[in-house]
């Protein structure tokens, strides 16, 4: 089972909040003409360290939106959360995407760009600092932000695997 599977969550009594990212129009040209589809990039969190994306395709805008809801509904993932920001510094990259996150102090806020920064404050972050890297294309973006957020690790769970006091895990 791999790290990503460990922190699955279920999203059947949470209360989610949707944030669409982007919305791309995609044309198709046939013999008869042009055909017009769209594509919705969503993320879903409930503030308190639950997260999701997804990727819906229609005809329509609000089908795609729905779509991409549901699809981030099936895709959620817990994310350690420790006095508004996360416990360690951390980076993924995906596609020609990377991303860079770190803790920040109190007060700080969400120093993070576009779809990067509707990822962090749907999952619950209040301080974080972070940077986007090479490609700013937003699937890859959200998808990176998301691998990075999953490969967080619980500090209690750090403390116990090396057998000491969870001071120590912040201050050795």
């Amino acid at each position: 089972m791999s790290k990503t599977q460990l922190n699955r969550v279920k999203s059947g009594e949470l209360e989610l909040q949707e944030k669409v990212v982007s919305i791309n129009r995609v044309v198709k040209t046939t013999s008869g003409g042009r055909t017009f589809s769209f594509s919705a990039l969503v993320v879903v969190g409930n503030g308190n360290g639950v997260v999701g994306q997804g990727l819906g395709k229609a005809k329509e805008v609000q089908e795609a939106i729905t779509k991409g809801i549901d699809d981030a509904k099936k895709n959620l993932i817990k994310v350690p959360i420790m006095h508004g920001t996360i416990p360690h510094e951390q980076s993924a990259k995906e596609g020609a995407a990377k991303v860079m996150i770190r803790p920040a102090a109190a007060g700080t806020g969400v120093i993070a760009g576009g779809s990067m920064r509707a990822v962090l404050e749907a999952v619950g972050i209040t301080d974080i600092l972070s940077k986007s890297l090479g490609s700013a294309n937003p699937q890859n973006v959200v998808k990176a932000t998301v691998v990075a957020l999953s490969k967080l690790r619980e500090p209690i769970a750090v403390a116990k695997q090396r057998n000491i006091s969870l001071k120590k895990v912040f201050n050795g």
